[in-house]
């Protein structure tokens, strides 16, 4: 048995990915709201790994920062300078891992729904085998696009061969190689050494170091995943759309045993870093973003999309968007509202139909219940902004703020354009266009007086009558 040193891993996402046929990199490309990739450096780090090589190649800049942010902890990255195959993708890692004492797992970067069990599993069985090598294995009743595992007549690994390389005996079988190995640390870079480019593509495969080892009377060891669907990888995006269907799938089943009501999980979408509480019901055609937190009791209704946003308890979302933003207790917001990055509703606050909101606090109780846009604001406690009220933020160049006291009552129509402040207790008479600070509890109308001009409308109606007649003599 080998001693339980510490691991590190080596992430190969150094391809092209032409069959994705995409300008964002294949390790970008999103699996329920992360990095494709970002997913298997998180099951390494849940299964206990302790440093984490990516190896990139293509956009490796653009890979390497967007890796860096969906990825808590460290991680380390080796460039692939030429694309020459993936035994000379990992090659490229030994810059960083030449001198490392413990084992290592090498893995590709495309296999998002990889459980830490798995993983976990081969290094346990690699570590008490004592094996110079440990294999995830996966059997299907067809394999088609993956490399084939080759086992001896005793049953023991014999070696590893491409899809495209393979015999029509080997393409029959059906045990095939997801590629995710442990190694012991020196035998693989001895068998890396040993690798040569005897194939149809002319490229150092890595897969080839299985074969150098069991030729040279080195012990291979095997285990098989349970469930083959979590070691799938995606090469299109066919197959990512399928790879995210499945995720969702993992999703929405660990949320209603938690307690959630998903009324139809078919149509439900929900990314991976969301929160949902005890209890809180998400009706159809929902949408829950990455780094979205919902409390218990929630309704979140039909059509809902909600992005980066903390929801408290009690809250009842109906048919709108929000993203960005922070409700608290007890609100309602929609139907069919726009809550934008910057919002703060507290504890009761109502917005109610076609009210787009942005960069603004409306406190305890406030309430704007239809057609209207409340930009760079803050409304105090208690207020009520009638319907059809627009805060004016921007002059073409600069935004500015507009603030509103507790308790004040803006008449519907109102335009208040900023900067301008609304004291405590104001009232803002109907169709008012606001441009001065209004004191504290008084009434502001500023509107053009009303003059009604009898009989006006009957001689108009006849004039134009008359002409009609004339034009049509």
């Amino acid at each position: 048995m080998s001693e339980a040193l510490p691991t590190a891993a080596i992430i190969l996402a150094a391809g092209k990915s032409t069959r994705m046929c995409s300008k964002l990199p294949k390790p970008l490309q999103p699996v329920c709201g992360l990095p494709l990739t970002s997913h298997v450096a998180r099951a390494c780090q849940k299964a206990g790994i302790e440093r984490i090589v990516v190896v990139v190649g293509y956009e490796a800049e653009r890979v390497k920062q967007g890796l860096t942010e969906a990825v808590e902890g460290p991680l380390e990255f080796a460039h692939q300078a030429l694309q020459r195959g993936t035994g000379d993708a990992v090659s490229a890692a030994k810059s960083l891992l030449g001198d490392w004492k413990g084992d290592i797992v090498v893995l590709v970067g495309d296999i998002p729904l990889l459980p830490a069990p798995a993983l976990r599993a081969v290094l346990e069985k690699h570590r008490t085998s004592g094996a110079a090598a440990t294999l995830l294995t996966a059997i299907t009743d067809d394999p088609t696009g993956y490399g084939r595992v080759i086992r001896n007549a005793d049953k023991t690994v014999s070696h590893l061969v491409e899809e495209r390389d393979a015999s029509p005996e080997e393409r029959a079988v059906k045990e095939w190689n997801p590629s995710i190995y442990a190694f012991q640390s020196s035998q693989l870079w001895a068998a890396l050494e040993q690798v040569e480019p005897n194939n149809a593509q002319g490229e150092f495969y890595f897969t080839d170091t299985v074969g150098v080892l069991t030729r040279q009377g080195k012990q291979v060891e095997a285990v098989a995943v349970a469930d083959a669907r979590f070691v799938l990888g995606a090469n299109n995006k066919i197959e990512l759309a399928q790879l995210n269907a499945l995720m969702r799938e993992q999703i929405l089943r660990e949320l209603m045993i938690s307690g959630v009501t998903i009324v139809d999980p078919l149509n439900t979408y929900i990314e991976s870093d969301v929160e949902v509480g005890q209890d809180t019901i998400i009706e159809p055609n929902v949408t829950l973003k990455r780094g979205t937190k919902i409390g218990a009791d929630c309704l979140i209704g039909l059509g809902s999309r909600i992005e980066a946003s903390v929801i408290g308890h009690n809250v009842q979302i109906l048919s709108s968007q929000i993203v960005g933003s922070t409700l608290e207790e007890r609100v309602k917001v929609g139907p069919f509202a726009n809550l934008r990055p910057g919002t703060h509703l507290g504890v009761g606050v109502k917005v109610g139909d076609f009210v787009e909101i942005k960069n603004s606090t409306l406190e305890a109780g406030a309430q704007a219940a239809h057609l209207t846009y409340i930009g760079d604001a803050t409304v105090g406690a208690g207020s009520n902004i009638g319907g059809g009220t627009i805060t004016c933020n921007y002059d073409g160049f600069l935004k500015h703020k507009t603030t509103i006291g507790k308790g004040v009552f803006v008449g519907s129509h109102s335009t208040l354009i900023a900067p301008v402040t609304v004291h405590d207790g104001a009232f803002i008479a109907a169709a008012s266009s606001i441009t001065d600070e209004v004191p504290e509890d008084a009434l502001a109308i500023a509107r053009a007086r009303q003059e009604n001009k009898e009989g006006w409308a009957k001689r108009f109606r006849e004039k134009q009558e008359a002409k009609k007649l004339t034009k049509d003599a």
